[in-house]
């Protein structure tokens, strides 16, 4: 099977600011393209950071029941600090191994939908396709790449694709399938 994993704050809706459940809303259109993707066969997953999780701002389970909501068959998110040291948080790649492990995925065949180069660089590491949408962080992110502002394990990322927001991203996607 493959499998779409969605960055959330800045990718499907938001700003590349955190906003909490309840206040969060998705771009024009996004659930509609989430719907295509997963008449296309795809399973859809979250793959999002929340570190206010752990500070008690709010819980996974608001973030679960309202990324289902949007159309997600499954929810994978890190809800730690910068500095605690788990293997989930982005630029990590636990969250898609987790992924892989429990819906049997090959996860070179899969592909990652993100605004932020931390969504890039764990795709590279396990070889997903990588497609960042200039939305949110994504202009900031894909000016940095052009003009080669990344160093060390931050240059070794190669886009797939560039689509200016999600729409044209599932786009993309459905049209490699």
């Amino acid at each position: 099977m493959k499998a779409v994993f969605i960055d959330r704050d800045g990718t499907i809706g938001g700003s590349d600011q955190v906003e909490y459940p309840g206040e969060f809303e998705l771009f024009p259109h996004v659930r509609d393209s989430i719907d295509q993707l997963k008449k296309s066969g795809l399973l859809i997953c979250s793959f999002t950071n929340q570190p206010g999780i752990s500070r008690g701002e709010a819980t996974k389970e608001d973030f679960e029941v309202e990324l289902k909501g949007f159309g997600f068959d499954s929810v994978y998110l890190c809800p730690h600090q910068h500095n605690e040291g788990c293997n989930c948080r982005k630029p990590s790649i636990g969250m898609l191994e987790q992924a892989a492990k429990e819906n049997g995925l090959n996860l070179k065949e899969c592909v990652v939908i993100g605004d932020r180069w931390t969504d890039m660089m764990a795709a590279q590491k396990v070889g997903c396709k990588k497609v960042l949408v200039k939305t949110g962080a994504g202009e900031a992110s894909f000016s940095k790449y052009q003009s080669n502002e990344y160093y060390g394990e931050w240059a070794e990322v190669s886009l797939d694709y560039v689509a200016s927001d999600f729409i044209e991203a599932a786009d993309w996607v459905k049209a490699s399938l």
